[in-house]
C-alpha cells in the first residue's frame, strides 16, 4: 500500500469491479475520486462494511418519477423545489447517484398532468442544486413527444442548457408502438386516475392521430437535427417493427429505449444501439403492456441498460435479479447495466465502475430475504444518505 492520505476507507466488503467481483476486500476515496482498492486485509480506521455489497452508485437514463412528485394527485401541484428535493431523496436512498431527469417535452389540449412544465421542472432543479439541496448528480432528459404541435418551439427553449445530457423521440399515437392495441391504452388512461370516459377518449385520440399526421414528419426531422446540432445523444422509444428500427439508424439514435419486440432489439442490437428495458419489467418478470419481457431479451444477450422508469428501487432490485433469472449473465455484469454502460451511453466517462481515478460514487448494499437494502451512499466521496 502507498502513503496517500484516504479521507474513506470501507473494508470487509464484497465490491463490485466491472468485471469481477472481490469476495473480501477493500476501496479508499481521497479528494472525491477513489484512490486504492485492494483484497484481504485494509489499512487501519477502515470502516467495516460487515461483508455488504460495495458499488458503484446507480446511473439512470430514464425516470419520470419526479412527475409524481410534483403532481401526487390529479390537479394537484406541488412546490416544485419541494417536490425535486423529495425525489431526489428517493433515487438517493435507492442507490442512484446520477440521474437524468425525464421531462416531458410537450403540450396538449385538456391534457392535465405535467404536460407542457418541463421548464418549470428544470429550473427547480437547477435551483435546488445550486442551493446544495441534492444528494444526487442530476442531468436532463428531454422526452419529445414528436407529433406534437408546439415540441421544436419547447425543447428549442430547453436545449441549450448545459444538463442536457439526452433526448428522445416518442410517439404515442394510439395503435402504434407500446400501444398498438388500442384496448390497452385505454386501459393505461383509466388506471391512472383521470377518470376519462370513452367519449372522452375517443375525442383525445382522435386528436392525437390528427397531430400524428399533421406534425409528427416535419417535427422528427426538426427534432434530430437539434439534438445533432447541440451534440445531444439520441434515444428511440417503444420500436416495434423493421422501419421502426430503420427510422433508429437513420436518426443516429445511441439508446433504444423499451423496445416492445424481439425482432426489433435483434435489428437494433445488429445496428449497434444500445438497448435499454424497463427494471420493473425484470423484477415482476414481464412487460405491464403486454410486450416482450426484459429477461427474454437479457437471455438472448440483448439487454445493455436498465431503467428504473416508473419506480426508483426497482433498479437495484433488478440488477440483482439478473445472475438468478439468466444464469449466463454473472453479477459484475449485471451491475455493468446500471452503472458502466449507461455512463458511457451519455459521455460520463468519469464515473460507472470501482477503479482507481474514478469519482467515489459509491454505494453499500445489504441484502436480506432476496430484498437489498442500500446502508451508505457516497457521491464524490461524501456521505449522502
Amino acid at each position: 500500500m502507498t502513503s496517500i492520505k484516504h479521507e474513506t476507507v470501507i473494508a470487509n466488503a464484497r465490491i463490485v469491479l466491472a468485471d469481477r467481483v472481490i469476495e473480501r476486500g477493500w476501496v479508499a476515496f481521497a479528494d472525491g475520486r477513489i484512490a486504492e482498492l485492494g483484497e484481504g486485509h485494509a489499512p487501519a480506521g477502515s470502516e467495516d462494511a460487515a461483508g455488504d455489497l460495495i458499488m458503484p452508485g446507480l446511473i439512470e437514463l430514464h425516470t419520470d418519477h419526479l412527475e409524481a412528485h410534483y403532481v401526487p394527485r390529479p390537479k394537484v401541484f406541488w412546490d416544485p423545489i419541494a417536490a425535486v428535493v423529495s425525489y431526489d431523496g428517493q433515487l438517493a436512498t435507492s442507490g442512484i447517484t446520477t440521474v437524468l431527469d425525464s421531462l416531458r417535452v410537450w403540450r396538449e389540449d385538456g391534457a392535465e398532468e405535467v404536460d407542457g412544465r418541463a421548464g418549470v421542472l428544470a429550473e427547480a432543479i437547477t435551483s435546488a442544486r445550486e442551493a446544495n439541496l441534492l444528494r444526487a448528480d442530476h442531468f436532463l432528459h428531454l422526452r419529445c413527444e414528436i407529433p406534437m404541435p408546439s415540441v421544436v418551439e419547447e425543447a428549442r427553449e430547453l436545449i441549450g442548457r448545459p444538463d442536457v445530457r439526452l433526448m428522445s423521440l416518442m410517439d404515442h399515437t394510439p395503435g402504434q408502438r407500446q400501444f398498438r392495441d388500442e384496448v390497452k391504452l385505454r386501459d393505461y388512461y383509466r388506471g391512472k386516475g383521470a377518470g376519462m370516459t370513452d367519449a372522452e377518449l375517443d375525442v383525445l385520440f382522435a386528436r392525437r392521430f390528427t397531430y400524428q399526421k399533421t406534425y409528427a414528419a416535419t417535427n422528427m426531422r426538426a427534432i434530430v437535427a437539434l439534438a445533432q446540432q447541440y451534440e445531444i445523444p439520441l434515444a428511440s422509444h417503444d420500436d416495434t417493427t423493421e422501419e421502426n428500427v430503420a427510422d433508429a439508424i437513420s436518426d443516429r439514435v445511441s439508446v433504444a429505449e423499451f423496445p416492445t419486440t424481439i425482432e426489433a432489439a435483434r435489428g437494433l442490437h445488429q445496428a449497434g444501439i444500445g438497448i435499454l428495458m424497463g427494471a420493473p419489467n425484470v423484477v415482476r418478470g414481464g412487460s405491464h403492456s403486454g410486450n416482450i419481457a426484459a429477461i427474454d431479451l437479457a437471455r438472448e444477450g440483448l439487454l445493455d441498460i436498465l431503467s428504473s422508469d416508473y419506480i426508483p428501487s426497482s433498479l437495484l432490485m433488478a440488477a440483482l435479479q439478473l445472475p438468478e433469472r439468466v444464469p449466463a449473465i454473472d453479477l459484475a455484469s449485471a451491475v455493468r447495466t446500471v452503472t458502466k454502460t449507461p455512463a458511457e451511453a451519455v459521455g460520463l466517462a468519469d464515473r460507472g465502475e470501482i477503479a482507481v481515478g474514478k469519482r467515489a460514487d459509491v454505494i453499500r448494499v445489504h441484502v436480506a430475504h432476496n430484498v437489498p437494502a442500500v446502508r451508505s451512499v457516497w457521491r464524490e466521496g461524501q456521505r449522502v444518505a
